[in-house]
C-alpha cells in the first residue's frame, strides 16, 4: 500500500490560500487600470502570491483560528497584501496568453 493511501492528507489545508484569494478579490475590485480577469490570469495571480507568502497549514478547524491570528499580525497581513499586489502587476505585465 502506498504511503499516501495510508493517511488522510485531504484534511491538510493551507489557510493562506483562502486569505490570498480574499485579498486578490478585494484588490481586483479596487483596481483602476485595465487588466485581464480571465480564469488563467486570476489563478496565476493567486499562484504567484501564494509562492511568496508564509503558508498557514492546518489539519483541524482549530487550526483556522491560528490563521485568523496570523492576519492580526501586521507583518503577515502586510506581506500578504504586498504579495497579492506584486502578483497582480507581474501577471498584468506578463500574461500567460496573447
Amino acid at each position: 500500500m502506498a504511503f499516501v493511501d495510508q493517511y488522510d492528507f485531504d484534511v491538510l489545508k493551507n489557510e493562506s490560500e483562502k486569505l490570498v484569494i480574499e485579498e486578490l478579490e478585494r484588490q481586483l475590485a479596487a483596481y483602476k487600470g485595465s487588466i485581464c480577469r480571465c480564469n488563467e490570469c486570476v489563478v496565476d495571480m493567486a499562484a504567484v502570491a501564494l509562492n511568496t507568502v508564509k503558508p498557514l497549514y492546518r489539519v483541524s478547524l482549530l487550526g483556522a483560528q491560528y490563521a485568523a491570528q496570523a492576519m492580526n499580525e501586521k507583518s503577515y497581513a502586510r506581506s500578504l497584501t504586498d504579495a497579492v499586489s506584486t502578483a497582480i502587476e507581474r501577471v498584468r505585465k506578463n500574461p500567460a496568453h496573447d
